[in-house]
C-alpha cells in the first residue's frame, strides 16, 4: 500500500484478528498457575448484612481462600469525595443493590469457584426498598445511607420564575422519563492480575483507560505507579461503562499481591446485567412556552437523575444533560435545576451520549408539542428557532460556548434525503383508512458536546525506516489502528503498513486519559498530527543539511523519500534519514499533549415508523441520519460509528429497558429478559454528512461516536408519538413495546 490520505477511506487493519479469532480478550488469557475469582453477590436489594459465612465453602476441593469485607480491610470506592455515600469494595453492613458483592471467592478452577460460591451463607435482614427517584427524593422514603440523611446525592431544585413564560401564547407541559438500560457489551467486564518477579503487579483489564485503573488501583491498595502496570488486550466493546474502575479489578489486585499468584476474574452475562453501571435512568418535567407564530419563549427542565446505589459515576451525567439542554435552539429564557438520587439499583454511570441523548430529546419532544399545540409543521417550528451561521461561536444561556454549526442545514438535507413531503402526504391519507397501519414521521435535531480535555501522542522513526505511533487513547471497536497510522503515513509519507501503532498500556505509554465521549479523533488524532509534522521538521531540516540545500525546498516525495523538490535522484529513505541522525546523536522522535476547550458536533435524523393499529407493533420503516462531525478523515470509520449509535438509540427507544419488581428483584438478568435487538430488528439506515469543520484542533473534526445515538433517540421518539396523534396522544414515555403502545391506544380508545 502506498502513502494514505486523509479524507479517503482506508480499511480497518484490527478487523482480519477479530474476524478470525486470533484477537485476544481478558478471557483468553492465561497464566500458570492461574487462580479463578468468582463473587459471591446478594439476591436482596436493601437489607442489613448480619452475617457472611464461608465456613463450608473454604472447605471445598481445590478453593484457596475466601474473603469477605473485613478480609480486605481496604478503603471504600470514593471514600475521599463521598463520604458517608462512598462505595465498600464488597459490602460490609449493609446491601442496596441486588447484585451488590459481599464476598469472594478464589479457586483453582472456574468450576470449584463457583460451586464454593454457592456455598457461602449470606443472612440478610430485609429493608424498605426504593427504586423511583422522585419517591426516594421524597422526606420519608426508606434510606440508603441513614447517616447521610437522605436520598439526594448532589444537586437541588431551586424556585422558578414566574415570569420565565412572559409573553408566551402558549404554554405546554409533559414529563419525559428516560428508562434505565444496560450497555451489555460483547464482552463482558473482566480483570486479570499477574505478581511480576520483581514485586510489582501487572494487570490487564477490560477498560477504556488504563492510566485511570492503575491511578485507582494504586490509591486504594498504597501503591506507586511504577509497581502496577495496566495493559489492555482486545476489548470488546465497552459503550462507556468501561469507562471507570471497578470494585472486582481493585479486589482483584489486591488478591494476587496476597497470595503471589495470577487471579482472574470474568463476568458472566448475567453479572454483567446486574453488576455493570447501567445508563440514562433520568426523569424530566418539562414547561415550554412559544408565540403564535412558533417562536420559542422559556424552558423550564426540572430533572430527577436515579443513580442507583452509589453516586460514583452516575452523579455528573445529569450536569452534561444541564450543560446541552438548550439543543439546538434559542431560547428567550431558560432555567434548568435537577437533583442526583441514590436508589436500590445498580448503580448508573456513562452510556454511549452520556446525558447529551437526554438532553436533546427534552428539547425535541418540547418542540414536537409545541408544533402540536399550535397546529404547526414540527420542521417549521425547528427552522424557525435555530441560530444563524454567522452567529458562531454561539453562547447558550447554559454556559455551552458552541464552536460552529448549520442547523438548518442538516435538517433540510435530512428532510430531503427522507422525502419529508410525500410522507407527510401519505401520513394524512392513511389516517382516514382504518385498515392502514398507522405512519409516523419523527425529527430529530441535535448537538453535542465533544473532545473537552487533552490526549498524549507520539512519534518515532525507527533504525529500519518504520514508524511508531504512541497514543494515550484506548481503543475498544473505534478503529484507533487504522485512525493513527492514516494520519502518520500521510504527513510523512510512508506507507501505510510501516506505521506500528502503540496504546493501551502504562508500560509503554507516557500518559493518557482514555477513550470515551467521542474525543479520540479530535485530541489523539490532533496530538499524532502534530507529532507527525514536527517529526516531518526534523527530517526536512536534517535532510537539507545533508543535501545541502534550503529547508523550505525539502519535502516528501513519491515513495515516501525526503529530499529537494524536482530532485528525486538525491532523496533520502527514512531509513538513511535514521542512521544519520543517531550518527549525529540525535532521534527523529516528538511527543505531546493536544489540549482542547471542547466542540460540538451536531445534524437532524428523520425518523419513519409504521404502527399496526390492533396489535401495537412498532416498524421502523426508515431512517435517514445526517450528521456534521466536521472534517471526515476517514468515511468508513465514521459511518461505522454512525451505524452502532443509531442501533443502540433505536434500541432504547423500542426494545430495551432494565426492571425490576417491588422489592428491588431483577426481571431482566439473561439475555432472554432483556431485549437486545438483532440486525433483523433494524432498518438499512441511510446516512449523509454536512461538513463544518471546527477551528479548535488542526484535524478540523468533531466527535461522531455518539452522534448516532443522540439523534436517533429523539427521532424515534418523535416518530412514534407522532403515529399515535389520530388517538389524541401527545406524548409516551419509552420503550414502545408492542405492548406499551396498545395499552396507550386502548386507553385513548376508552377516553
Amino acid at each position: 500500500m502506498t502513502r494514505t490520505v486523509l479524507g479517503h477511506e482506508v480499511r480497518r487493519v484490527e478487523d482480519p484478528g477479530l474476524v478470525t479469532g486470533a484477537a485476544r480478550f481478558v478471557g483468553d488469557l492465561d497464566r500458570e498457575g492461574m487462580l479463578h475469582a468468582v463473587f459471591v453477590r446478594s439476591t436482596v436489594a436493601h437489607g442489613q448484612l448480619r452475617a457472611v459465612d464461608v465456613t463450608d465453602a473454604a472447605k471445598l476441593p481445590d478453593v484457596v481462600t475466601v474473603l469477605t469485607a473485613r478480609d480486605l480491610d481496604l478503603p471504600a470506592q470514593g471514600a475521599a469525595n463521598l463520604g458517608a455515600l462512598a462505595r465498600p469494595l464488597l459490602a460490609l453492613d449493609r446491601v442496596r443493590f441486588a447484585g451488590e458483592p459481599v464476598a469472594v471467592v478464589v479457586a483453582r478452577s472456574p468450576t470449584a469457584a463457583t460451586d464454593a460460591a454457592e456455598a457461602v451463607v449470606v443472612a440478610v435482614d430485609p429493608l424498605p426498598v426504593v427504586l423511583d427517584p422522585l419517591e426516594a427524593a421524597r422526606d420519608g422514603a426508606p434510606l440508603l445511607f441513614p447517616e447521610h440523611g437522605t436520598n439526594i446525592a448532589g444537586g437541588r431544585h431551586h424556585d422558578g420564575d414566574d415570569d420565565l413564560f412572559a409573553g408566551d401564547d402558549i404554554v405546554v407541559t409533559a414529563e419525559l422519563r428516560h428508562q434505565r438500560i444496560a450497555p451489555v457489551p460483547l464482552e463482558p467486564n473482566g480483570v486479570l492480575a499477574v505478581p511480576e518477579a520483581d514485586g510489582s503487579l501487572t494487570l490487564w483489564a477490560s477498560t477504556q483507560s488504563v492510566f485511570g485503573v492503575r491511578d485507582e488501583v494504586c490509591a486504594a491498595l498504597g501503591l506507586p505507579p511504577e509497581r502496577l502496570r495496566v495493559r489492555a488486550p482486545s476489548v470488546g466493546g465497552g459503550f462507556g461503562a468501561k469507562g471507570g474502575t471497578y470494585v472486582e479489578q481493585i479486589v482483584v489486585a489486591a488478591i494476587a499481591l496476597r497470595l503471589g499468584a495470577p487471579v482472574r476474574w470474568v463476568e458472566t452475562r448475567t453479572e454483567n446485567l446486574l453488576n455493570m453501571t447501567h445508563g440514562r435512568a433520568q426523569v424530566h418535567a418539562i414547561t415550554v412556552g412559544a408565540r403564535r407564530d412558533g417562536t420559542l419563549g422559556g424552558l423550564r427542565v426540572r430533572g430527577w437523575a436515579d443513580v442507583g446505589a452509589y453516586p460514583l459515576r452516575g452523579s455528573f451525567i445529569p450536569l452534561v444533560t444541564r450543560f446541552m439542554s438548550a439543543g439546538v435552539y434559542r431560547w428567550r429564557a431558560h432555567d434548568y435545576s435537577s437533583i442526583a438520587v441514590v436508589t436500590n439499583a445498580t448503580p448508573t454511570g456513562p452510556y454511549r451520549g452520556a446525558g447529551r441523548p437526554e438532553a436533546a430529546a427534552l428539547c425535541e419532544r418540547a418542540v414536537d408539542l409545541v408544533a402540536a399545540e399550535l397546529g404547526m409543521d414540527p420542521a417549521d417550528v425547528r427552522r424557525r428557532n435555530f441560530p444563524a451561521p454567522s452567529e458562531f461561536p454561539f453562547t447558550t444561556a447554559t454556559g455551552a460556548a458552541y464552536d460552529t454549526g448549520d442547523y438548518a442545514g442538516a435538517l433540510d438535507r435530512a428532510l430531503e434525503l427522507a422525502g419529508y413531503d410525500a410522507l407527510r402526504a401519505e401520513q394524512r391519507a392513511r389516517r382516514d383508512d382504518p385498515a392502514e397501519d398507522l405512519l409516523g414521521i419523527g425529527i430529530g435535531c441535535y448537538v453535542e458536546t465533544s473532545g473537552l480535555g487533552s490526549e498524549f501522542g507520539a512519534v518515532s522513526v525507527q533504525d529500519d525506516g518504520q514508524v511508531v505511533v504512541t497514543s494515550g487513547s484506548v481503543p475498544h471497536g473505534q478503529g484507533h489502528e487504522t485512525m493513527w497510522a492514516q494520519i502518520a503515513s500521510a504527513v510523512l509519507g510512508v506507507p501505510f503498513e510501516d506505521v506500528r501503532v502503540v496504546h493501551s498500556d502504562t508500560g509503554r505509554v507516557d500518559h493518557g486519559t482514555g477513550t470515551f465521549g467521542s474525543r479520540s479523533l479530535q485530541l489523539a488524532g490532533s496530538a499524532v498530527l502534530r507529532a507527525s509534522e514536527e517529526v516531518l521538521l526534523q527530517a526536512r531540516t536534517l535532510a537539507a543539511d545533508l543535501l545541502e540545500a534550503a529547508v523550505e525546498d525539502v519535502v516528501v516525495l513519491d515513495g515516501g523519500r525526503v529530499g529537494v523538490a524536482g530532485v528525486p535522484a538525491t532523496a533520502l529513505s527514512w531509513q538513511d534519514l535514521a542512521a544519520a541522525a543517531a550518527e549525529r546523536g540525535q532521534s527523529l522522535e516528538h511527543a505531546t499533549d493536544f489540549t482542547q476547550e471542547g466542540t460540538f458536533p451536531f445534524g437532524c435524523h428523520v425518523a419513519v415508523v409504521e404502527i399496526d393499529r390492533e396489535t401495537g407493533q412498532v416498524t421502523i420503516r426508515d431512517l435517514v441520519a445526517v450528521d456534521d462531525c466536521g472534517t471526515v478523515i476517514n468515511p468508513l470509520l465514521a459511518t461505522g460509528q454512525v451505524h452502532g449509535g443509531l442501533a443502540q438509540g433505536i434500541a432504547q427507544i423500542l426494545f430495551e429497558e432494565v426492571r425490576y419488581d417491588d422489592g428491588g428483584n431483577p426481571l431482566t438478568a439473561t439475555l432472554l429478559d432483556y431485549a437486545v435487538p438483532s440486525a433483523a430488528d433494524l432498518p438499512s439506515f441511510r446516512t449523509d454528512h454536512t461538513v463544518t469543520p471546527t477551528p479548535r484542533n488542526p484535524v478540523g473534526a468533531k466527535g461522531i461516536g455518539e452522534s448516532g445515538t443522540t439523534g436517533s433517540v429523539s427521532a424515534v421518539w418523535n416518530a412514534v408519538v407522532d403515529a399515535l396523534a389520530p388517538f389524541g396522544i401527545r406524548h409516551l414515555d419509552p420503550p414502545f413495546t408492542a405492548m406499551r403502545v396498545w395499552q396507550a391506544m386502548q386507553a385513548a380508545r376508552s377516553g
